[in-house]
């Protein structure tokens, strides 16, 4: 028999760490040693009540299972308009210049083969979101990663990359509030970047879930002037509402750009169950005391972190911000991966090693939110006890 073989887009990227690595877990836990898993950054809080109300209702309607839009329902575009309207500042036209998503995981994707050519080159951070590497390999792009550091407080150094060639440079991914690292964005980091988008003719990608998390201020880059030109935002659900399983998500831009991602789209997906958008369109005029009661829980979760942290010989910055909180390692160890699975093994606790978000994120680990304060308290108990 003649042998079978992978594309070699396959072979450009591996089984991702989390879903490795909570395999494990799960056998830990079939084994009867509950594990406490401080890693995923997956909200365990609920949506709020008044979406719930018109996903149960509007399912129960005999004509809404039908194919949806692949543009998404008018509602659900105006609700995502008015969002940006009353927390970022932005003004976006919901008919051309937003576009709907399966997750922001997916639009990572229908970004990159909409504007990557195989050979073009795309910036991405180190530390960062692994997807947006993964992604950028199997849409056959050259992968070119920039250094965020502690020292420079995660931002880019933007007069370092301008002393590099950028002909070849496509794409620019960045992450702002960040993940892992907690980096608030700035109006000048913002500012910064629209400059270096346009004066080098890159697309500007800002993947902005996590701006409603432990921050009083969300920012959008679309609030500078002119970023509409060269820049796209993400913006998810999953984190701002409790939403992770809905897999509701949106990306705007200027028309142009809305419309080469659409014609990928159409290509790969159909639109979302329609009581999910009808759902999300209620979700999104939440008020904002109900924004401040999720923020209360997750400040006390965030004290309890700290103390984790700091059970753990860790540093960290406690200006973060975001669902997770970063934090240094002691010199004692090897690097984040001994850390991580000494007190795996040793105390019985799950904490994200930082090495897979990059060459930079090896002296670093992340504690996650999502984790009411019982299990928190019960973490930081069995470290003690272990150390």
């Amino acid at each position: 028999m003649k042998t079978i073989e992978a594309a070699k887009r396959v072979n450009s990227v591996s089984e991702y760490y989390f879903s490795k690595k909570l395999k494990e877990i799960a056998e830990m836990n079939a084994q009867g040693l509950d594990v406490i898993s401080l890693g995923v950054g997956s909200p365990d809080l609920p949506p709020p009540q008044a979406a719930i109300k018109v996903l149960c209702q509007a399912a129960q309607q005999a004509d809404n299972h039908g194919y949806q839009p692949y543009v998404g329902i008018a509602e659900l575009r105006c609700a995502f308009a008015d969002w940006y309207r009353q927390w970022y500042r932005v003004e976006l036209n919901p008919n051309t210049e937003i576009q709907p998503l399966i997750g922001s995981k997916e639009g990572i994707l229908h970004i990159s083969l909409a504007f990557l050519n195989a050979g073009d080159e795309v910036l991405a951070p180190n530390p960062g979101y692994p997807t947006y590497s993964a992604v950028s390999r199997l849409a056959e792009a050259k992968l070119r990663l920039y250094d965020l550091k502690e020292d420079t407080a995660w931002q880019p150094d933007l007069e370092a990359l301008e002393q590099t060639d950028l002909s070849k440079v496509k794409l620019m991914w960045v992450n702002y509030p960040n993940m892992p690292t907690g980096a608030p964005a700035t109006y000048e980091l913002f500012q910064k970047l629209v400059d270096f988008g346009k004066r080098h003719g890159i697309v500007i990608c800002n993947d902005n879930p996590y701006s409603f998390i432990l921050n009083d201020h969300p920012l959008s880059i679309l609030e500078i002037e002119g970023a509409k030109d060269v820049c796209i935002e993400l913006n998810s659900m999953s984190k701002s509402h409790n939403m992770p399983g809905w897999r509701i998500a949106m990306l705007a831009a200027n028309p142009q750009f809305v419309q080469w991602i659409l014609r990928v789209k159409s290509n790969i997906d159909s639109g979302q169950f329609r009581p999910m958008m009808l759902a999300a369109t209620k979700a999104l005029k939440a008020d904002p005391s109900w924004y401040d009661r999720m923020n209360s829980v997750y400040r006390s979760r965030r004290i309890l972190a700290e103390q984790i942290m700091t059970a753990l010989g860790c540093t960290f910055d406690p200006r973060q911000t975001g669902l997770f909180l970063w934090g240094k390692i002691p010199d004692s160890y090897s690097g984040s991966e001994q850390l991580s699975d000494e007190t795996l093994y040793g105390s019985r606790v799950f904490i994200t090693p930082g090495f897979i978000f990059g060459s930079n994120g090896e002296r670093f680990v992340r504690i996650s939110l999502c984790c009411n304060e019982e299990r928190l308290k019960e973490a930081k108990s069995r470290i003690i006890k272990s150390l």
